[in-house]
């Protein structure tokens, strides 16, 4: 399998409103696209907790993205609802990839620690949230990008030996 279906997610009050740019969403469109996979959706939306959840029901359920790339929203601000948005609309939990993109990120950084990004299912699609910040986005995508073709086959039923 080499042409995921790839869905970016924004969830940035300042960028949804134009009063910044999106570079952590267009750095994971780009980090994507530079493995051959397919941007099948791409959506910036404000801090609000039924908009971003309602963002990723459609991202899942109608554009039917195999990985759900979300960046942004994942601090300890009062404004940062983005893990209990994915969580509020998630099947199942896979918390090893939150772990792990805490474990490698605290090599880093010390701050990693207080990043409360999840990953789960909705469906067939799987949901990973990353910092906001375009090099923290940048390094979680390196982090897991080498198990998300696998983690696709798995879900659909394949992937093991």
């Amino acid at each position: 399998m080499s042409e995921l279906r790839i869905g970016v997610l924004t969830c940035s009050d300042s960028r949804s409103a134009g009063g910044a740019e999106d570079t952590s969403g267009r750095a994971l469109v780009e980090l994507a696209q530079a493995r051959g996979w397919l941007l099948a959706a791409y959506h910036v939306v404000p801090d609000d907790r039924e908009t971003i959840a309602n963002t990723i029901v459609e991202m899942a359920d109608i554009d039917e993205v195999d990985i759900l790339l979300t960046t942004g929203g994942t601090g300890l601000g009062p404004r940062d609802v983005c893990p209990e948005a994915t969580l509020s609309r998630a099947d199942r939990e896979v918390p090893g990839i939150a772990e792990a993109l805490r474990a490698e990120s605290m090599r880093i950084t010390k701050r990693a620690m207080l990043s409360r990004g999840v990953a789960a299912m909705r469906g067939r699609t799987l949901i990973i949230n990353f910092p906001g910040s375009e090099k923290a986005a940048r390094e979680s995508f390196e982090i897991v990008a080498d198990q998300l073709e696998h983690a696709v086959l798995m879900i659909a039923g394949g992937g093991h030996a």
